[in-house]
Parts: C-alpha cells; sequence; structure tokens
C-alpha cells in the first residue's frame, strides 16, 4: 500500500472530499432557499456552507505539509496522518453540520494533525541543516 502512489492517492481523496463539500453547499442553497450570492439566511445551510469553507482552509496547510513531511521526515508516516485527516474531515463535517456546537473533535484532531505536518517537517529541515 505505502509503495508508489499512495501519497497521491490521498491527496486526490482530500480534494474528492472537498469537491463532494462543495457540491452539498450547491444543494443546500437549494434546499434552503439561499441565493447565491449570499452566505447567510438559513442556519442550515450556514453550517453547511462553514464545513467548506473551513475545509479548504484546513486543506490550505495540509497539501504543502502532507507533502513536505513525506519527503523529509517519513512517506509511511505522511500517509496514514493523511488518512487520519480525511477521517477527521468527516467527523468535523459530520458534527457542524448537526450543531455548531459538535465541530470541536473534528477541529482538534485536524488542526493537531496539520501541526504535527507542520512542526514535524520543520524540525526534520532544521536537522538537517546543522
Amino acid at each position: 500500500m505505502f509503495a508508489g502512489h499512495a501519497l497521491q492517492i490521498v491527496i486526490l481523496l482530500a480534494l474528492i472530499e472537498y469537491l463532494v463539500l462543495g457540491v452539498m453547499v450547491g444543494r443546500a442553497r437549494g434546499t434552503y432557499g439561499v441565493e447565491a450570492p449570499a452566505t447567510t439566511g438559513n442556519p442550515d445551510f450556514e453550517r453547511i456552507y462553514r464545513v467548506h469553507v473551513n475545509t479548504l482552509e484546513a486543506l490550505i496547510v495540509f497539501l504543502p505539509a502532507v507533502w513536505i513531511f513525506s519527503m523529509v521526515v517519513h512517506y509511511k508516516t505522511a500517509v496514514i496522518l493523511g488518512l487520519l485527516f480525511l477521517i477527521a474531515r468527516i467527523i468535523y463535517a459530520r458534527g457542524y453540520m448537526s450543531a455548531a456546537s459538535k465541530r470541536g473533535t473534528g477541529a482538534a484532531l485536524s488542526a493537531l494533525i496539520n501541526a504535527i505536518l507542520v512542526l514535524g517537517s520543520l524540525i526534520a529541515i532544521g536537522i538537517r541543516m546543522i
């Protein structure tokens, strides 16, 4: 599993996850009568919209960090952390879409994984520079 294209598959799955969330926002616009460019007006729509936007914010860190981590720290660990990130975003989305107060676990897991990827990469690069 870890040979070849495992990390690329994880990255593509993260992008698919984001695209699916975008489709959900489009559907929610129709369901809740929120016409573009509006992003407010119905709390159920707003939660779905925020999941999509917040996932983009997390992806901005995740994508380069997982790639760098795989090169400078450990490829297999990057793949595992990437899969955990995908699961964390699902936990986040399911929680937040049901109630804003239920987003914490998924958000914390996503942030922790991104922190491990960024700090782990930075430490590994720093060690190599010594």
